[in-house]
């Protein structure tokens, strides 16, 4: 089995700037890791290429220094990876990142299974997985919370729909976006590390790709536009009453009245 698995690298503080003119993050100098959701995704893949003796690749877009989670995902287990990386792709939102990642993908071509975390911690959309698959013209579930079964030409998965526990079972090729607990992600391996070291990771760019229109990627590919992003205000300030239980809890209640909570 031939699996991709898509990472991305996320800020790893939430002291991060805000361009004020195009409302994307401004990520130089700012410490970055491989996105949470994304190691479930990764070690999904792990087990399911223990399963299957598979070969994993992991497929970023960034910036050059996102090679630092490729090489974390090296550590961990996968095969080959590279990055999707030129100026054209900045400023991307979900659909104009999908369409980039599905370009990628298609670099890629030999592949069964497409595996994505639910979401990132920097955006929260968990639009881009099934967006990918609709690109690639694939079938896709999201929310998977369990493997159940590997099949010749298809897997079947168990879904968390919220309400309601569903069972799918998807043909190859296909995408799913996978739940945090899915599996506990293993740490880096330090053997893997002396090995992998060396090993290459290569940048595609704009000229890589099938479609090679400008207008489909980054800020000219967006159709929508970050309006404003602010940080959530820090409010430390605090009372202290003293009195009474009777005293305090009339205190309270006309608290909670004022701020209109009851």
């Amino acid at each position: 089995m031939n699996i991709i698995v898509c990472i991305k690298q996320v800020p790893g503080s939430t002291n991060v700037n805000v361009d004020p003119i195009t409302g994307v993050l401004i990520r130089d100098g700012v410490d970055s890791k491989i996105n949470p959701y994304d190691l479930y995704a990764l070690e999904t893949a792990l087990k399911l290429k223990e399963d299957t003796q598979g070969k994993i690749t992991a497929l970023t877009m960034g910036p050059p220094m996102a090679r630092d989670i490729i090489k974390e995902a090296y550590m961990m287990g996968i095969d080959e990876g590279f990055i999707l990386s030129d100026r054209k792709f900045a400023g991307a939102d979900v659909l104009a990142t999908s369409y980039a990642i599905s370009q990628g993908v298609r670099t890629v071509k030999d592949y069964d299974l497409i595996i994505c975390g639910k979401q990132t911690t920097d955006g929260d959309t968990a639009q881009v997985g099934p967006e990918l698959a609709e690109f690639l013209n694939i079938p896709h579930v999201a929310n998977v919370r369990k493997i159940i079964e590997i099949k010749d030409d298809s897997i079947l998965v168990e879904m968390d729909m919220d309400h309601t526990i569903e069972i799918q079972e998807v043909k190859f090729p296909c995408l799913i976006t996978v739940e945090k607990g899915i599996y506990t992600p293993r740490l880096p391996s330090y053997k893997k590390k002396l090995e992998t070291l060396n090993k290459d990771i290569p940048i595609f760019n704009l000229s890589h790709m099938e479609d090679k229109r400008e207008e489909y990627y980054g800020l000219k590919g967006s159709p929508t536009q970050v309006e404003r992003i602010f940080p959530p205000e820090k409010n430390s300030s605090k009372v202290i009453w003293n009195g009474s239980s009777e005293e305090l809890v009339e205190k309270l209640s006309d608290k909670l009245r004022e701020l209109k909570f009851v």
